[in-house]
C-alpha cells in the first residue's frame, strides 16, 4: 500500500494508472493543478488514484486510536459512493451520477466498507457496498481489481476483510459454489519450491506462481478472515512451511507467515521489488507485514520489523501522507505499541493533522458524563447544606470538583 496493498503487484498486470498510489516505497503523487483538493479529504496530494483508499484508511486508523472522525470527512467518503453501492478511486464530481467514465473497483469499495462500518455504517452505505462486491465476485470465488478482471490475492483479501467487518462470513459468499477461501490456496506456493509458503499475486502467463511479499502479507490477513486492523493471534503450531495437499485457510496463513518471518529475519524489513529499485526498503509492505505477522501469532518477528520502522519510516510517512500514517498506526496496534511515541514521532497528531480534526471518543462521551455529574453533584450538596442548616444553624455549601478521565 503506498500506500496500498495491491501496489507492486497491480503494476505488473498493467493497471498502473489505477494502482500508482499503491507504490510501496515512494511518496504519493503531487497535487495536480487540474484537481482541487476537496474539503473533508485527508492529504494534499492528487486524489485521482487513491482518494477513497487513503480516506478510508485514515478514518479507520482514527477509530482504532479512539477518535470519532470529523463529520465532514465521513461525509466526503460517503459522497463518493455510486448509486449501485460501488466506490471508484476518486470521483471529482460526486454530485453527478456515476457513468461509464467512472471505474469502480473492488479495493476502493472494500476499504470504504471497513471505514464506514467502523464509524457507524452511515445508513445503508455499507450494505449497498457489500451487495456490489458480492455481485462482481468471480467464479473461482475471488475478486479482481476491476469487475470482470482475473482474481488476485490482494483484491480477494481486502474484500474478505470488508465482508468480515460488515458481519458477513466470507465462507458464505460464493460464486459457482466457491468462496474466497477456495481461491486463496490456488495462489499459495507449495513448500519446498522457490518461495514456498508465499502467495503470488496471480499466476504469470505460463501459470507459474512467483512469491510476492505484498500479496503474501495481504493473503495472511485474508486467510485469517481479518481486515486492516488486527491484533496478535495465537502462535502457529509450526514455525516452518508445512506441506498440505489441499491447505486450509489457516495453513495458508501459517505458511505465508513463515515466509514473511524469514524475509524480515535478517534486516527487519522487506526490500522493494519495483523495477529499477536497488536494495531499497519497502516501508509500506513492511508495515503490512508487521500486521500480518502479529495476526499469525509471530509477535517476536513482528516486533523486530516494527522496531525497524520506528527507526526508519518517519520520513516516508511524512512524504506519503495519510494512508502511510494509517499503516503505521495499524502496525503499532498489532504489536501493542504506543503510536504516540513512534521513534520520537507522534503518529496520532501526524495523522490527525492531515485533514479535519477528529474528536476523542472519550471526550465526546465525557461531556455528557460531566453534565450529569454537575447536575447530580449540585443536588447532593444542596441536600447536605439544608441538613446542616437545619441541624446546627450553619450551612456550608461546597462546590464539587469535576471528575475528569485522563
Amino acid at each position: 500500500m503506498n500506500v496500498r496493498r495491491s501496489a507492486a503487484a497491480l503494476a505488473v498486470i498493467g493497471v498502473l494508472a489505477a494502482a500508482a498510489p499503491a507504490t510501496a516505497a515512494g511518496p504519493s503523487p503531487s497535487a495536480s493543478p487540474k484537481v482541487s483538493i476537496p474539503s473533508g479529504l485527508y492529504g494534499k496530494a492528487d486524489p485521482t488514484y487513491d482518494g477513497v483508499w487513503r480516506q478510508s484508511l485514515a478514518l479507520l486508523a482514527q477509530r482504532t486510536l479512539g477518535y470519532r472522525p470529523a463529520a465532514g470527512a465521513v461525509d466526503w467518503l460517503t459522497g463518493q459512493q455510486c448509486a449501485n453501492g460501488a466506490f471508484a478511486a476518486f470521483r471529482a464530481a460526486p454530485g453527478k451520477a456515476c457513468d461509464s467514465a467512472v471505474k469502480p473497483d473492488s479495493n476502493s469499495t472494500a476499504a470504504a466498507v471497513q471505514a464506514l462500518k467502523a464509524v457507524g455504517g452511515r445508513g445503508g452505505a455499507v450494505a449497498k457496498a457489500v451487495g456490489w462486491l458480492k455481485s462482481v465476485q468471480n467464479k473461482d470465488g475471488g475478486w479482481g481489481y476491476y469487475p470482470g478482471g482475473p482474481s488476485d490475492t490482494n483484491s480477494t483479501s481486502v474484500v474478505i476483510g470488508a465482508l468480515a467487518a460488515a458481519g458477513t462470513d466470507p465462507a458464505d459468499v460464493r460464486k459457482s459454489g466457491k468462496s474466497p477461501y477456495d481461491a486463496l490456496p490456488a495462489w499459495s506456493i507449495p513448500c519446498g519450491q522457490d518461495g514456498g509458503g508465499a502467495l503470488a499475486f496471480q499466476p504469470d502467463k505460463k501459470g507459474k506462481l512467483l512469491a510476492n511479499a505484498d500479496a503474501t502479507a495481504a493473503g495472511v490477513l485474508g486467510a485469517l478472515g481479518k481486515g486492516f486492523v488486527a491484533e496478535a493471534g495465537k502462535a502457529p503450531a509450526e514455525d516452518a512451511c508445512a506441506k498440505a495437499a489441499h491447505p486450509a485457510p489457516a495453513r495458508v496463513a501459517d505458511n505465508a507467515g513463515a515466509y514473511l518471518a524469514s524475509a524480515v529475519a535478517g534486516t527487519g524489513h522487506l526490500k522493494s521489488t519495483l523495477p529499477g529499485a536497488k536494495d531499497q526498503p519497502d516501508f509500506g509492505n513492511t508495515a503490512d507485514t508487521v500486521v500480518a505477522l502479529a495476526a499469525d501469532g509471530r509477535t517476536a518477528q513482528a516486533k523486530k520489523a516494527y522496531a525497524w520502522l520506528e527507526k526508519n519510516a518517519t520520513q516516508w510517512a511524512a512524504q506519503s501522507g495519510p494512508a502511510a500514517y494509517a499503516q503505521l498506526v495499524f502496525a503499532a496496534h498489532a504489536v501493542g505499541a504506543r503510536p504516540a511515541d513512534f521513534g520520537g514521532t507522534d503518529l496520532v497528531r501526524s495523522l490527525n493533522a492531515q485533514g479535519p480534526a477528529p474528536q476523542p471518543e472519550k471526550a465526546a462521551g465525557q461531556e455528557k458524563a460531566e453534565a450529569s455529574d454537575d447536575d447530580s453533584g449540585s443536588g447532593v450538596w444542596w441536600i447536605v447544606g439544608v441538613g446542616l442548616v437545619a441541624g446546627i444553624g450553619i450551612g456550608f455549601l461546597f462546590s464539587g470538583r469535576r471528575k475528569r478521565q485522563p
